[in-house]
């Protein structure tokens, strides 16, 4: 038996295996990426906070916001459908998933006040502070 032999063996199988590994992880890593929304989050003025959430192809009736425990979760099924038909080939390629995104909202939000629209494939969440929390002027006399 030759030690060197086998030793240099067993790196080539371990160095194949890692490199194997890596190459799942990032297709992994990729389609987990391809399921998470772009957010922009923006301060509004003293008063609030707006979020700014990309769901592209899909659906208003496929999205869902939930408020729990100062989370806010956004959950939506994209449901997307390219068909090429042509004379001589057909094509469909499909894509379908969950998509979710959570969000910690800063304390003092006023969860009955939070507004979300859609529009043109995204998303637009408004988030108040309660009022006992927002800046208030104070005239001198």
């Amino acid at each position: 038996m030759d030690v060197a032999k086998t030793a240099k063996e067993v790196a080539s199988t371990v160095e194949e295996k890692v490199e194997k590994g890596l190459e799942v992880a990032k297709e992994t890593f990729a389609n987990v990426a391809s399921h998470l929304p772009f957010a922009n989050l923006a301060k509004k003025g003293s008063d609030g906070f707006e979020i700014e959430i990309d769901l592209p192809g899909v659906k208003k009736e496929d999205i869902e916001l939930k408020v729990e425990d100062n989370i806010l979760t956004v959950k939506a099924v994209r449901k997307m459908k390219n068909e090429v038909k042509k004379d001589d080939y057909y094509l469909m390629e499909s894509n379908f998933g969950l998509i979710s995104r959570s969000f910690i909202l800063p304390e003092g939000i006023d969860k009955d006040k939070i507004d979300a629209k859609y529009e043109d494939g995204r998303l637009y969440i408004s988030l108040e502070k309660e009022e006992s929390r927002k800046a208030k002027s104070i005239s001198v006399k």
